[in-house]
C-alpha cells in the first residue's frame, strides 16, 4: 500500500510539471503562428494551475 502512494506521488511530482510546461510551450507556438486568442490566453492558465510553483507570489506589504 504504501508503496503504490509513493508511486503515485512520484507519478504526479513529475507528469503534472512536465505537462505544464508542454502547454505553455504548445501555446507559445501557436501565438507565435496565430497570433494571441483566447485559446491560448487558456491554455496558459491551465499551465499556471498546473504547474503551481512558477506561479508568482504576491507581496501584501
Amino acid at each position: 500500500m504504501l508503496a503504490t502512494v509513493v508511486r503515485r506521488w512520484a507519478v504526479v511530482a513529475v507528469a503534472l510539471p512536465l505537462a505544464a510546461a508542454g502547454i505553455r510551450k504548445v501555446s507559445q507556438v501557436v501565438e507565435a503562428r496565430r497570433g494571441p486568442s483566447g485559446v491560448t490566453r487558456s491554455m496558459r492558465q491551465f499551465a499556471d494551475l498546473l504547474g503551481m510553483g512558477r506561479r508568482k507570489r504576491r507581496r501584501f506589504f
